[in-house]
């Protein structure tokens, strides 16, 4: 290791070097700083800028070879928004200032020359707004409540800019929110009166910044320069390589989407870098383009392609000088302005914002931190990014495999990309023809009997479909016929179950619209949620076939003396029963009978009653699948079927998740029966807390709150009941969660903009209003959200403050919030208290603290600790979920121990000797 007296003096050598590496940059010829036509090297397709409207042009290559990538619809041609001047603009004091937001960062002036009142949009400071921090629902979830809020706040600071004549940027963010601020942008230039300052000159310091990273920035400048010649504009683009490059790779993994927004090498974010500059030059008409780099390499391609153009280049405030001083020395008194970006606010509100950049510049490719290591040639800096990423192979990056790649030999389950109007349309239209289709669930084996209508929780007068319970003749038949199929289920070894999962979690991803309908409109789920129900449930039966292949394919061969071969296979146990509840009415519900069959199980399988219709559709595609009716068998009913089942001789184990006083009642009646001992797999429910301490960052954790409280409303079996913060911050918190909570938009799950949805019927309902009222009459502050649907099995989101964990004496399963303010020294009584409660399921931490996260872990009795995430969404493999005490027997259900508990172990032991002596060890001699 290097050191770190040899680092420093190596650092000492990096001025120097920057002239030499300016030096060669400028030496290049314009072919080699921008390349061949760069469609030739299948990075990209470069349509030639046109001052008139044309079609959007065709997509560019992916990095890898022959993989065409089309981008999303940027339509060069969109329809012009209407301006909005009517609409009054809400009062801000600043975009720096916003409350419950980091401070955007502001833009100081080019060090070069004093500026003063008057210079100019090029000359003088101006402004970079983040429209995150402007409004809560920035989020294509809301997108009209965003614009309706958003245009007349941003177009009121940006009027102020005007009137100053400096130049008002709209900061670029994550890809999901590029549509949304497309449309802002456009009905921002499509404003005459924005752009007419009071003197009657043009503004030309309006603007936008486009991310090069994006496999989509290119169509961004050219719509950018469209849009800008439509309304006869001049605009300010800033081009950045982008900022949230690990955070995209990470959320198209995370939503099993089909490839990532950005690209995966850093060389083709620098090619694409050249070609979005090459593309703001040729509408230099209309654009002032600004190129945010600290690259040598870039500076000189960029002075190339400019052909005395104007321009300016930018840094970060305290990044860069060297560069931008031999930059001057070189260009002599025709200096490139040079603009320094700057962050504004306090250390709290800037450190991850400042650790964020020491990362990035950090990093190894970074040209920063290359620079700065006297063993790389300064002619090694400035080689040829076109010509460097045509020679890779593959064009992607190997060390990050697609988003349905991540898991190896394990297909990720297929996400659904909301934000992309090309997914989310069609998939809207499908759902609305499914609205009124009616489903049916009956035992699998057919019969008569009386039917009951299945309704939706928004609104009981719409019905869904209908539901026959299985009687007790039913019940006994089926037993019979899972318990004479499982041996013959048994044999087909791992290799076959596991085929035949893999056969139904295929079909359940092609009827992706009709789950998501039954999810929405027997559930209550929102589209979000219901999106997560079917990719969880897939992602089941693929681990547990996974899992199958490894566990049950072949004998395990065991260590023991010579003349002796020793093995333990592990075989299903029997008829297993999964007793499934409605708050996860797929995911649960296939993921605890994939498992059993996995294993070598047959399966009686009983729906919640409420939710009956999304495990009829399941079981029947598991049986279109290959997987044989007698083996996976659907007895719909309520409490009075559980019964039956469980008090059944040829029961040989039950799986369930449900409440504790139901898996209490279900081990009572497996100890009263005759026959074999049988297994309990239950996950019960937990009192699960969150703890945030001093050091917090407060965004992420109302984030996380709000997530973890109110999504699904607040019917999942992790969900956030009770926050514990420090009282040191718990003033500020507090009102920045309230903030989100205000709003919060509770309503038809069919609706996207909709957060919070129904409770599943009127019994929940009326248990968290009763738990409400007690809390209301012993005094409590209590809050509760406004506007709250009449009809419907609706419960108002609540925060309660309350003095302890332990006042409670159930869990509350829904969209209710305790608080707890506790001092700083009180963090191992807090732990303490929600120990003391029995329940063991979830438990979130944020903190920034190393060793309170040590202390925390070390003391918590709890199955998932979360640490500085919301504590929701447990992701089959990644986090397999589970809990002890009150909350469940274990062993975690999507993890590598779980289908073991579904099995019987059987060791066969031969006496190889047998046959007349032992011929491995004579042969060894």
């Amino acid at each position: 290791m290097i050191r770190l007296a040899d680092r420093l003096a190596r650092r000492a050598v990096v001025p120097a070097r920057w002239g030499r590496v300016l030096a060669l940059a400028f030496a290049l010829p314009l072919p080699l700083a921008l390349g061949a036509p760069l469609a030739a090297q299948q990075t990209f397709s470069l349509p030639p800028a046109s001052p008139s409207p044309t079609p959007a042009p065709a997509g560019p290559a992916d990095e890898r070879a022959g993989v065409a990538i089309p981008p999303r619809p940027i339509a060069t041609d969109r329809p012009t928004p209407a301006p909005s001047p009517q609409v009054q603009p809400l009062a801000l004091p600043s975009a720096t200032t916003t409350p419950q937001r980091t401070p955007a960062p502001r833009e100081s002036a080019p060090p070069a020359g004093a500026l003063s009142r008057g210079a100019g949009v090029a000359g003088s400071p101006g402004i970079s707004v983040k429209l995150s921090a402007l409004h809560p629902k920035y989020n294509f979830f809301h997108a009209d409540e965003a614009r309706a809020a958003m245009i007349p706040v941003i177009r009121d600071l940006a009027l102020r800019a005007r009137d100053a004549d400096i130049h008002f940027t709209i900061d670029a963010e994550e890809a999901e929110r590029l549509e949304l601020s497309m449309d802002i942008i456009e009905a921002l230039v499509a404003d005459d009166e924005l752009f007419r300052r009071p003197d009657g000159s043009r503004w030309e310091g309006f603007g936008l910044a486009i991310q090069a990273y994006s496999k989509r920035g290119l169509w961004v400048c050219d719509w950018a320069g469209k849009l800008a010649r439509r309304h006869g504009r001049k605009l300010f683009v800033r081009l950045v390589k982008g900022a949230y490059w690990d955070s995209e790779v990470k959320l198209s993994q995370v939503g099993g989407y089909a490839d990532y927004p950005v690209f995966t090498r850093k060389v083709a974010t620098d090619v694409s870098y050249l070609a979005c500059a090459a593309r703001l030059f040729e509408h230099a008409d209309v654009i002032r383009p600004a190129f945010a780099t600290h690259n040598a390499y870039t500076i000189g391609a960029i002075k190339h392609l400019s052909e005395g153009r104007p321009f300016e280049f930018q840094r970060l405030h305290g990044m860069g000088e060297e560069v931008y001083d031999a930059l001057h020395a070189l260009e002599g008194n025709q200096r490139t302005p040079v603009r320094i970006y700057a962050p504004v606010g306090g250390h709290k509100e800037l450190l991850a914002y400042l650790v964020r950049r020491l990362l990035e510049n950090g990093a190894n490719t970074s040209f920063v931190n290359r620079l700065g290591d006297a063993d790389i040639p300064a002619e090694e800096l400035v080689g040829d990014p076109v010509a460097e990423l045509a020679a890779l192979q593959p064009r992607s990056n190997p060390a990050i495999p697609l988003p349905g790649a991540i898991f190896g030999a394990r297909q990720n389950s297929a996400g659904v990309d909301l934000s992309d109007p090309l997914v989310r349309e069609p998939l809207l239209g499908q759902l609305r023809a499914l609205e009124g289709r009616q489903w049916s669930a009956e035992p699998t084996f057919g019969g008569t009997g009386p039917v009951a209508d299945v309704t939706a929780p928004h609104d009981p007068s719409h019905k869904v479909g209908t539901r026959r319970d299985a009687t007790a003749q039913e019940v006994e038949a089926a037993f019979t016929r899972a318990a004479a199929i499982q041996p013959g289920w048994d044999a087909l070894g791992g290799e076959r179950r596991a085929l035949l999962l893999e056969n139904a979690a295929d079909l359940f991803e092609a009827h992706t619209a009709e789950f998501l309908s039954l999810c929405q409109r027997e559930a209550g789920k929102t589209l979000l949620d219901s999106v997560l129900e079917l990719r969880e449930a897939v992602d089941f039966l693929r681990y547990y076939a996974a899992e199958a292949r490894r566990q049950f394919a072949a004998p395990v061969m065991l260590p023991g003396p010579t003349g002796e071969e020793n093995s333990l296979s592990l075989h299903g146990r029997g008829v297993f029963a999964t007793i499934s509840p409605w708050n996860f009415p797929l995911a649960i519900f296939i993921g605890m009978a994939s498992a059993a069959l996995a294993a070598g199980n047959t399966v009686i399988a009983k729906p919640a009653e409420q939710t009956p219709l999304i495990a009829a559709l399941a079981v029947k595609l598991c049986h279109e699948a290959g997987i044989p009716p007698e083996a996976l068998q659907l007895l719909p009913g309520a409490g009075e079927v559980g019964q039956l089942i469980t008090a059944n001789p040829l029961l040989a184990g039950v799986a369930f998740t449900g409440s504790t006083d139901t898996a209490r009642a279900i081990n009572r009646a497996l100890a009263m029966r005759d026959g074999p001992i049988a297994t309990l797999i239950a996950e019960t429910g937990g009192q699960n807390a969150m703890i945030v301490d001093s050091s917090a960052l407060p965004e992420q954790v109302v984030r996380d709150v709000l997530g973890s409280a109110f999504q699904s409303a607040g019917q999942r079996c992790s969900a956030l009941r009770v926050l514990y913060v420090q009282e040191d911050i718990a003033d500020g918190v507090l009102e920045m969660i309230r903030g989100g909570f205000e709003a919060l938009k509770v309503g038809d799950p069919a609706d996207l903009a909709t957060d919070v949805g129904p409770v599943i019927d009127a019994e929940a309902k009326a248990l968290l209003e009763a738990h409400v009222a007690d809390c209301i009459a012993k005094g409590l502050t209590v809050e509760r959200l406004s506007g709250t649907p009449a009809t419907g099995h609706f419960v108002a989101p609540t925060i309660i403050e309350i003095g302890s964990i332990r006042d409670l004496a159930r869990e509350n399963f829904g969209p209710v919030l305790h608080v707890v303010r506790f001092k700083a020294g009180e963090l191992g009584k807090v732990v303490d208290d929600i120990n003391a409660t029995g329940f063991g399921l979830t438990l979130g931490l944020h903190s920034r603290i190393a060793e309170t996260r040590r202390f925390v872990q070390g003391r918590a009795r709890v199955g998932n600790f979360y640490v500085n995430r919301n504590q929701i969404g447990a992701v089959v493999e990644s986090q397999p979920f589970g809990g002890e005490g009150l909350s469940g027997t274990g062993p975690k259900a999507g993890g590598p121990h779980y289908l073991a508990r579904f099995a019987t172990e059987r060791v066969v032991c031969i006496d190889t000797t047998a046959a007349g002596g032992n011929a491995s060890l004579l042969a060894a001699g």
